[in-house]
């Protein structure tokens, strides 16, 4: 649990100091980022798309064979007041009707009608990281520092509206099935359990997959008020070997994706860093999986339009898997 609280310390104040204005980069620190070599991203200096450019319409073309039954499945979880949310995000609604709803209805046809109001964090529920989420040291994608691109309007670079739309091959990867159901908080998963686990599902990992992980997490917990603290998942290890395949993202049916306790304390979400900020690749939380789980599936046809809210640095999703 101290591990938890030092990591969530640490995420809330770097919050806090952007939701206050743009953050400085200290110049000392600056030196030390640039010396760990991170970036040019291996996708170019300029670019601001990161794994997305391991898309392709072959690769869509490829991935369509897969569909052999036309049976979807929805991945994304239901998203309202009740969702158990990191804090300090909320969620909450309003329907409006004309006036008092009581009115005359309009036209001869009687037309009446409601609208909604929602006002909420978008970092609840399934949800897809993106690249202007998590940075090192004020220093995000392709090194892009904080001063460039964030506003309290939104961001102006590497906003989830500039994500394309994704239809590539899914992989589901269970690791209850190494670990028990569900697998154990605290559990890891590096090179050596993700070639394994690919493994047992008879599938090889390339570029421009996703991948998902299924831990029976969200099924275990799904009656919990609040988010537990840990949970299995990524490790650093793990997130760059599958960073190096030329992934697109990377899912889970977790809030975080990663292994909390973290790995090492001193380096709170560095599966995040790993991904986001050093690999360009994006972080899909709380994806449901077991449903395709039940079911054996391990790989699939994925598709995912992302909502085109601008500026947004996550984006709530209902992401569709078709076998």
């Amino acid at each position: 649990m101290k591990r938890i609280l030092i990591a969530t310390s640490a995420l809330l104040a770097a919050c806090s100091s952007l939701s206050n204005g743009v953050a400085e980069q200290p110049a000392a620190a600056k030196t030390e980022v640039i010396s760990e070599g991170w970036y040019p991203s291996r996708y170019g200096a300029d670019d601001r798309l990161g794994a997305m450019n391991n898309l392709s319409a072959e690769k869509t073309a490829e991935a369509a064979k897969l569909i052999t039954t036309g049976k979807t499945y929805a991945l994304g979880q239901v998203t309202g007041a009740k969702t158990p949310a990191y804090g300090p995000r909320k969620f909450s609604m309003t329907i409006l009707q004309l006036s008092d709803g009581s009115g005359t209805p309009l036209g001869e046809n009687k037309a009446v009608g409601n609208d909604d109001l929602v006002n909420t964090y978008i970092g609840i529920g399934s949800q897809i990281d993106g690249l202007g989420h998590m940075g090192i040291d004020h220093r995000y994608y392709n090194g892009v520092p904080v001063s460039e691109f964030v506003t309290t309007g939104g961001l102006t670079q590497y906003g989830t509206h500039t994500i394309p739309p994704v239809a590539t091959r899914g992989i589901l990867l269970d690791m209850t099935k190494t670990f028990g159901n569900p697998v154990a908080p605290g559990t890891a998963f590096n090179r050596a359990e993700i070639e394994a686990a690919a493994k047992a599902a008879g599938v090889t990992i390339g570029k421009g997959d996703i991948v998902l992980f299924h831990t029976g997490t969200m099924k275990a917990t799904e009656n919990d008020a609040e988010l537990s603290p840990v949970e299995p998942g990524l490790g650093v290890e793990g997130a760059q070997y599958l960073a190096d395949l030329g992934v697109v993202a990377i899912g889970a049916d977790t809030w975080a994706i990663e292994v909390i306790p973290f790995e090492k304390e001193a380096r709170p979400f560095d599966v995040h860093l790993t991904l986001l900020a050093k690999n360009g690749v994006y972080i899909l939380e709380n994806m449901v999986t077991d449903e395709l789980a039940a079911d054996g599936v391990t790989e699939f046809f994925f598709t995912l339009g992302a909502p085109r809210l601008e500026g947004a640095v996550q984006a709530i999703i209902n992401p569709v898997a078709i076998r």
